[in-house]
């Protein structure tokens, strides 16, 4: 009799399979399932293509005993395996994502939380071939400007919060196969021998304010399209070979176009991955480094990075727009911004420059000069200038201060745009000394960490302040080699005090500070280097020198730091302290003496500093 059914059953489900008005249906085909702690949602994700208007059927129901929620996607089936998830974080308890039904395709979306969680705050959304679930009022205080461009490479508002959740995984018990399937299939209640739960604990790690989910090669361009709110940084022009670098901070780049090589004509590529937890980066080889710009959809969903002198504007939009309002803000003694409105979306693109932001506004095609130049007339940004660049579209340049900071936003409309300017801090004047080094040479201190009665780290008889020394004296070399005047806060085994060192750093007047030091943990398993930095001035530096390492040395990468160390707080100039790895990892201690690791280090170390050279 058990197997007559099971055959019974089979025959069904072949049935169920090949038949072509069963399969007619348009179904929303679920391959994925996110969730986001940044955000406070989950992303329900399906294949390209479809097309069921699904969003008008969709409902949030909400329950009592247990308090939950749930919706229903119809026309929907799950091709990604069943999930259900329990958090330890307060408000939601647990979610589950299943096929409800087949025969209407059904699958149901179900949230348990805590009594106190105000079930309102929930909110679906669709954009594209995603379902957003968010799951709280984030009670922004100001929704309408998106962070669009920004200097700073690392921010108090990133993220980097982590969310452990236990998730059930089933080991297949020996029995019926066959019944287990078309139990599956038809969810219906028949006798089985059930699978075996486990609990599997796995740590989600932040993902994003962005999901980056197509990447396209254009000839001297790339289209990036995704959801969500793009924030692009300040790139970096590295060389060996000849690259630009750009990062989207908050960012989460979609695992199968991690890593692979995009021709964008004969010379150039690119490859986009996933820097670190909360940062994607998009890197192109090319000789036109300083060609190569970010250009905004009027919804902020798309980015094409370009080379600007190639592109076409009018492939970038369909409508044309004006500027209608003009506004200046001064917000501080430091930080002004200048705010452009206009009465349709706009395309534009952003050229950063040492000394100014280069806005391109593509399908800009009016604005009033008189009404722009009164606006911003004794202002600091009385010097910008707006022209019509023959095609291409309206061209506005703004001059600023060196080591100025520079963030841009775009209206959620897409008819606004906000410049903000944060001019450095003004510091005395030093009196001019009597120096050898000839007229334009850049000078750099190094400072090698600790030495004398000050061993700094040590493990196993080795201490940091040798090897602090040892990489120092050869990152020196190599600069001097370069053509770079560099001075050491210490040449052999004394001890320097910190003011010291600053005082060394203050009469030689460099260009930039740099400090290396060596790292230790109480926990022998942590490796990697670091690189902090305290002024914000101080910022480009840190990123461009530890960029440089985190490409060269083998080692985790973990990331810059805004740390209030003695020397690089004290220092007038652009100044960094490293720590080049761990002395309490035996592995990387071992490492950190040999031949290999010190030049490595230096080599990384000096091709930063050039690097930052180039580009200020």
């Amino acid at each position: 009799m058990k197997r007559f059914l099971n055959i019974l059953l089979l025959f069904l489900l072949l049935i169920f399979t090949f038949n072509p008005a069963v399969r007619a249906e348009d179904t929303f085909k679920i391959t994925s399932a996110n969730f986001d702690t940044s955000n406070s949602m989950i992303v329900i994700s399906a294949l390209d293509g479809t097309t069921e208007p699904i969003m008008d059927s969709v409902k949030i129901v909400n329950m009592e005993n247990p308090k939950r929620a749930y919706f229903d996607i119809n026309s929907a089936i799950i091709t990604m395996p069943k999930q259900d998830w329990t958090f330890n974080s307060q408000g939601i308890k647990q979610v589950k994502i299943n096929q409800f039904s087949t025969n209407p395709n059904v699958v149901r979306v179900v949230i348990y939380f805590d009594e106190d969680y105000d079930s309102s705050d929930l909110k679906l959304i669709r954009v594209k071939n995603n379902i957003i679930l968010k799951l709280k009022n984030n009670g922004y205080s100001d929704t309408y400007f998106q962070n669009t461009y920004r200097d700073e490479h690392v921010s108090s508002s990133d993220f980097y919060e982590y969310l452990t959740v236990t998730s059930p995984v089933e080991v297949p018990a020996v029995g019926d196969d066959i019944v287990t399937q078309l139990q599956e299939a038809f969810n219906n209640a028949i006798p089985q021998v059930l699978p075996i739960i486990k609990n599997e604990k796995k740590t989600l790690k932040l993902n994003t304010k962005y999901y980056i989910e197509q990447l396209t090669a254009k000839p001297n361009a790339v289209l990036i399209n995704g959801f969500g709110a793009l924030t692009i940084e300040k790139p970096m022009i590295l060389t060996n070979p000849s690259r630009i670098v750009f990062d989207l901070s908050n960012t989460l780049v979609a695992q199968n176009i991690r890593n692979k090589e995009y021709k964008l004509n004969e010379t150039d590529t690119v490859k986009i991955g996933q820097f670190s937890v909360n940062k994607a980066r998009v890197v192109i080889t090319t000789n036109a480094v300083e060609d190569y710009i970010p250009i905004y959809s009027s919804d902020n969903q798309s980015l094409l990075i370009a080379n600007y002198k190639t592109v076409k504007s009018n492939t970038l939009y369909t409508n044309t727009n004006s500027i209608i309002a003009y506004n200046n803000e001064k917000i501080d003694s430091q930080t002004n911004a200048m705010t452009l409105s206009f009465n349709a979306p706009v395309v534009h693109g952003i050229d950063r420059t040492n000394n100014s932001v280069i806005l391109y506004l593509y399908n800009t095609t009016n604005y009033n000069e008189t009404t722009f130049k009164n606006t911003f007339a004794n202002t600091a940004f009385s010097h910008a200038v707006i022209e019509l660049i023959p095609q291409i579209g309206l061209k506005l340049t703004v001059p600023i201060e060196a080591n100025s900071l520079v963030n841009t936003y775009m209206g959620a409309d897409g008819k606004t745009i906000k410049i903000k300017v944060k001019a450095p801090k003004k510091v005395e004047v030093k009196q001019p000394v009597v120096s050898n080094v000839p007229k334009g040479t850049r000078k750099v201190v190094i400072d090698a960490g600790h030495g004398g009665s000050d061993y700094g780290a040590i493990r196993n008889g080795i201490n940091e302040k040798d090897i602090t020394l040892d990489v120092s004296k050869r990152v020196e070399a190599l600069l001097k080699k370069e053509g770079y005047a560099v001075k050491m806060t210490r040449t052999n085994d004394t001890y320097v005090s910190l003011q010291g060192r600053v005082d060394i750093s203050e009469a030689f007047e460099p260009d930039i500070f740099v400090s290396i030091h060596v790292n230790s943990s109480v926990k022998p398993e942590i490796t990697g280097i670091e690189t902090h930095y305290y002024h914000q001035e101080s910022m480009n530096l840190a990123q461009t020198v530890h960029s440089a390492l985190a490409s060269k040395i083998n080692s985790k990468n973990r990331g810059l730091f805004k740390s209030k160390f003695y020397v690089i707080n004290h220092t007038t100039d652009p100044a960094i302290l490293i720590e080049i790895g761990f002395i309490s990892n035996d592995n990387e201690r071992s490492q950190l003496v040999s031949e290999k690791r010190k030049n490595d280090t230096a080599q990384a170390i000096v091709e930063g500093v050039k690097n930052y050279f180039k580009q200020n």
